[in-house]
């Protein structure tokens, strides 16, 4: 998923500032100094669709977080996304459900071994009138809890006790309701639902939900003496299980194994932090690595928008801050950078360093403010992955690269899937850095049945 702000450049002081721990901080003290001037409780807006997938594992949990938190929740229930932001919307649905059901097995949530067939816009639409008429009364988290249940365990005999007909046969009544939640969720900045406001911040469903746990810990609200993070199941183990060979045996092993297949673009900052996380899972296990650079969105005629953007910066922000990799520091590669980086590729390739040289051009573009357009800049990236800059300084001209670029990207599709990062291992496809738990968990149970 690449950054785009109107395809402007990003400036690195900008960058650092707007993603900087001292400024989040500063922005929370603020929240939290308006808070108890206005004597208001811990509230947190939700806002949930559905049949979105992400949102009926959160309900799931929302009880349980409120029993360790002293929080209340806003309710918010959406019905429309915004088309902007989804280039690939089926696409979308379907990584989402695959996620989502390892999310639940994770977390021992109840999740259907397949979609809905009921997921037809009239009546969604139906339904999400009752759930806007629960908003106004006391209940909502329990009573769309038992909607959802039913919905996505295809229970209709269970539908048609929950659900009052009158309210759902006279859904234009609640149409500005809706219309006003979901204005607010995109004036408050964000496109996705199964997701948690706080504090003028926002937190993606089971998959951020530990940022927030984090928050509340370090303000001292757990109810626990032991504050926990118990939403990190994602991440919690990654690359502790056993590693495969030696490291003497390491390179005959990779030769006989199955790769794991990036498909990356130098102006995304989670492919950034995804080509980190998965070369050490590369190396763990002894499985080979490839990747496959595409254009970015907006060297693709597509619109990536502000909104989107701004929430892109400061999530990698903190998904590398838990990872412990450098960011914030960017010079955005738009344009030039990102030609220059595919230009000297094949380049990387022959040598050997193909790997090396996108890690060190990645960290130079998204950590370390290096302005890879320029030649100075571009000579420290490209010697300090170990390759000849008179060299590669002869080959910057060739635009043989769009070729492979371009089937890389018709690749991607031919996998149904859109954005970057995107990983394939055999028949295991995911999009983004947050599942590369689903590529370990594929590779544990191949070694296993072997």
């Amino acid at each position: 998923m690449a950054f785009s702000l109107k395809s402007v450049p990003i400036k690195p002081l900008f960058v650092k500032l707007i993603t900087s721990n001292w400024l989040r901080d500063r922005r929370r003290r603020r929240a939290e100094k308006r808070r108890r001037a206005a004597h208001q409780p811990h509230l947190i807006s939700v806002y949930l669709r559905l049949n979105d997938p992400h949102s009926y594992l959160l309900l799931q949990v929302l009880e349980q977080f409120a029993a360790r938190y002293p929080v209340e929740f806003d309710f918010r229930t959406v019905l429309h996304l915004q088309p902007d932001m989804y280039p690939a919307p089926t696409m979308w649905e379907q990584q989402a459900f695959a996620d989502c059901a390892h999310l639940a097995s994770l977390y021992n949530l109840e999740f259907p071994a397949q979609s809905p067939a009921a997921n037809i816009p009239d009546i969604n639409a139906r339904l999400t009138a009752q759930l806007l008429h629960w908003e106004l009364q006391p209940g909502y988290l329990q009573n769309a809890l038992q909607l959802f249940h039913a919905y996505w365990q295809e229970r209709d005999a269970d539908l048609d006790k929950i659900v009052d007909r009158n309210i759902c046969d006279n859904r234009e009544c609640y149409n500005h309701h809706l219309e006003a939640n979901q204005q607010q969720l995109a004036q408050r900045g964000h496109y996705l639902t199964g997701m948690l406001h706080y504090g003028g911040e926002w937190y993606w469903g089971l998959n951020r939900l530990e940022h927030l746990e984090q928050r509340f810990n370090e303000m001292g609200l757990a109810a626990s003496n032991q504050p926990e993070i118990i939403f990190n199941l994602g991440h919690k183990h990654f690359c502790q299980g056993a590693a495969a060979v030696s490291s003497a045996n390491r390179h005959e092993t990779e030769r006989g194994e199955q790769p794991i297949t990036m498909y990356w673009s130098i102006r995304s900052p989670y492919s950034y932090l995804a080509l980190v996380r998965a070369r050490q899972l590369a190396a763990h296990y002894a499985v080979p690595l490839e990747v496959k650079p595409v254009l970015p969105m907006v060297m693709r005629r597509m619109q990536v928008p502000k909104t989107k953007g701004f929430y892109i910066l400061a999530d990698a922000k903190r998904e590398a801050d838990k990872y412990g990799i450098d960011f914030g520091y960017a010079a955005d590669p738009l344009g030039a950078g990102v030609e220059r980086c595919y230009a000297l590729f094949d380049y990387a390739q022959s040598c050997g360093l193909g790997l090396s040289f996108l890690q060190s051009y990645a960290s130079g573009v998204w950590a370390e403010g290096i302005a890879s357009e320029t030649d100075n800049g571009l000579q420290k990236l490209v010697e300090r992955a170990g390759m000849d800059w008179r060299q590669a300084r002869s080959l910057l001209n060739d635009d043989s690269w769009r070729i492979w670029a371009q089937d890389n990207l018709a690749e991607l599709y031919g996998h149904g899937l859109w954005g970057v990062p995107s990983l394939v291992y055999g028949e295991t496809k995911v999009f983004g850095q947050d599942r590369l738990d689903r590529i370990e968990q594929a590779i544990v149970l191949k070694r296993a049945a072997s």
